[in-house]
């Protein structure tokens, strides 16, 4: 038995797994790829700048310079985020096109996408915890 008629016998079980495999593929590029210490600080002091914009929440004028500096907190962010993005996002593209055809004459040819997705949001938060991501 080969493969794909496997895939196509258990189209739920495999989808999952399929979402699984590539949550750990992308939680292993973000954990070599990125820059985590950066990324830690880059949120403690995002949340830090909550904390304070709460206190000045009276003060319109403080409250919109400490959201000016928040906001360029966020933008370093997603810069350090992007580069294990743009690593990722052709191969999962090209996979994805791949995977459409394989479950196009299942039973959930329809609403595979909400079984990779449930599979891949509770993988991709134990992965995050295993690799120690923020």
């Amino acid at each position: 038995m080969d493969l794909l008629s496997l895939i196509q016998l258990y189209p739920k079980t495999s989808v999952i797994i399929i979402g699984v495999l590539v949550s750990f593929f992308i939680s292993v590029v973000n954990y070599f790829v990125l820059d985590k210490d950066k990324m830690r600080e880059s949120k403690a002091k995002q949340k830090a700048l909550q904390e304070e914009i709460k206190l000045h929440k009276d003060n319109p004028t403080k409250a919109m310079e400490l959201q000016k500096e928040m906001m360029s907190h966020a933008m370093d962010s997603m810069k350090h985020s992007f580069k294990p993005m743009l690593i990722t996002f052709l191969p999962i593209v090209l996979f994805f096109g791949l995977v459409r055809n394989w479950y196009a004459t299942t039973e959930i040819a329809k609403t595979w996408i909400w079984y990779y997705i449930g599979g891949s949001i509770a993988s991709s938060m134990l992965f995050r915890k295993w690799f120690n991501l923020p």
